[in-house]
């Protein structure tokens, strides 16, 4: 039998000091042969807005709301397949329930392909004012409690957490995972797990990026035969006015999630889900960056969709995004745009022309930024190191910016008047940028080259609003982050994308799948 998890909708007010633990509000049983368990719903309000906006702040940057706590055939009969209904929070977070022990203790969790452990407040946790907000693992209470002990420390892009190992089972909808190992949360410093919406993480990406090298729920479905298909597949529910938040599928795919057929790109490089994304086009121009190829992590545990900032820049520019003026950018074009332009029109090799200019190093095959190097000179001025680190990035995206105006045509001034436009749209520290909520219908599409197939997103679906009324904002679903290469460049397609485009996890074929979602 299946089990599936269906959301009620129901309003409420939310302060940062008043958490409502999810809790099940009606179990029935329909001719289907599934089980529903109603759980509640929340909008994104203002009030939200503003604790989300109270992350931790490491390394000087917030990262808010970037991570929420910092991604055609019927692969199995319904008797094998599981479903876990997950609850919209404010268009940012989809989260479910799941049990541990017995008898079971319940915790709403964020499912999240970004990451592969499991781990929920511990009642051990005393000193952290986050865990008295939400739902704690008592072990004592539990009959199949194994003690393991080994400390263990999770980092995120919004906060952190630490603890220690403990083993048990864990209740998956209808399906129990026995002895599984997992992570009870002693402390939880950031912010971010005060205000959040859920206790704890279950995460669904592979067993290299595991810490302390636990095996992942996933692993032990499939180890212990408890679905038949080695596949869990991703409906997300954007329409926040909708009664369901979405369905996670353990063990195969329902084909009333999605339209038409999927298109799968092999899994490459085994951590994330990670695959091969070619061209990113605004509107139908390319942006120029990724025409050779980029990377990409389908992350149902990041809110927005993350890119290079070269590229998110030319978003914020095309989508009328606020974000911060760089100094650093501007300085650039006004000493040495002509200077990059001429270095373009002769043929210079792109990515040496910023180590040719001196802001950056070359190492071959890319600039590295100077800043890297002076880290093993710190006894000297370090703020420089921080200046040329600025300085190399801002000439590397001019050198993107106008190469690609140089294949339109453009004259010497058009292309050094655009690129001083986006010095203006450089995405906020802060990691989001405000776009006006009447402008909608101007904006352009936002589309992504996956599997030689072209995946569009509409500005009703790539921006976010925050609130009603009058006191309505609205926010830029695209955030910026830069990953060097080996691994980078690094697009991150979070619940924005993975609203729009049904996503099936195929472990057992080693491949991610895209179809226009239901």
């Amino acid at each position: 039998m299946s089990c599936k998890m269906t959301i009620k909708s129901r309003a409420t007010v939310v302060t940062v000091f008043l958490f409502l633990l999810l809790s099940p509000m009606l179990i029935s049983s329909s001719n289907d042969g599934m089980v529903r368990i109603g759980l509640k719903k929340r909008k994104l309000d203002q009030v939200n807005r503003i604790a989300e906006q109270g992350n931790s702040k490491e390394g000087g940057t917030l990262r808010s709301p970037l991570r929420k706590y910092y991604l055609h055939n019927n692969l199995g009969d319904t008797e094998d397949i599981d479903i876990v209904s997950l609850k919209n929070y404010m268009d940012a977070q989809y989260f479910g329930e799941i049990g541990v022990g017995t008898p079971s203790q319940k915790f709403t969790v964020i499912f999240d392909t970004g990451s592969s452990n499991l781990w929920v407040p511990s009642s051990k946790c005393y000193l952290s004012v986050a865990c008295y907000f939400h739902s704690k693992f008592k072990s004592s209470d539990s009959s199949t409690y194994k003690k393991n002990g080994k400390s263990a420390e999770i980092h995120y892009g919004t906060g952190a957490i630490s603890g220690f190992f403990s083993r048990d089972h864990v209740k998956v909808g209808d399906l129990v995972v026995k002895d599984q190992d997992f992570i009870e949360a002693t402390r939880e410093p950031s912010i971010t797990f005060l205000a959040a919406k859920f206790d704890g993480i279950l995460g669904l990406g592979f067993k290299e990026i595991s810490v302390g090298d636990a095996t992942p729920v996933w692993y032990n479905m499939v180890n212990q035969g408890l679905i038949k298909e080695p596949v869990f597949s991703f409906w997300l529910n954007r329409n926040i006015e909708g009664e369901e938040g979405g369905e996670i599928v353990f063990g195969g795919v329902d084909s009333s999630h999605y339209k038409g057929q999927h298109t799968y790109v092999p899994v490459t490089q085994k951590g994330y889900w990670q695959f091969e994304m070619a061209d990113v086009l605004i509107g139908n121009e390319t942006t120029g960056f990724c025409a050779s190829g980029c990377s990409a992590i389908a992350d149902s545990g990041t809110s927005l969709l993350a890119g290079p900032t070269t590229v998110i820049t030319q978003i914020n520019h095309a989508i009328g995004a606020s974000g911060v003026v760089s100094q650093e950018c501007k300085t650039i074009v006004g000493q040495y745009g002509k200077t990059i332009l001429e270095m373009l029109m002769t043929e210079a090799k792109p990515q040496k022309i910023c180590s040719q200019i001196g802001f950056c190093t070359f190492d071959g095959t890319h600039g590295v930024r100077m800043g890297i190097e002076s880290v093993v000179d710190e006894a000297k001025d370090k703020s420089s190191g921080g200046l040329h680190d600025a300085m190399c990035t801002a000439c590397e995206m001019a050198v993107v910016w106008m190469q690609n105006q140089l294949t339109r045509n453009q004259t010497e001034d058009q292309i050094l008047n655009y690129v001083n436009e986006l010095c203006d749209r450089i995405p906020s520290p802060m990691g989001e940028s405000a776009v006006d909520c009447n402008s909608l219908s101007s904006m352009p599409r936002v589309s992504f080259t996956i599997g030689g197939k072209v995946f569009d997103l509409a500005p009703e679906q790539y921006v976010l609003k925050v609130g009603e009324g009058g006191a309505s904002q609205c926010i830029s679903g695209f955030t910026a982050l830069d990953v060097a290469p080996p691994r980078g460049p690094l697009w991150i397609l979070g619940d924005i994308f993975m609203g729009k485009y049904h996503t099936v996890f195929d472990y057992g074929n080693q491949r991610v799948g895209f179809a226009e979602a239901a």
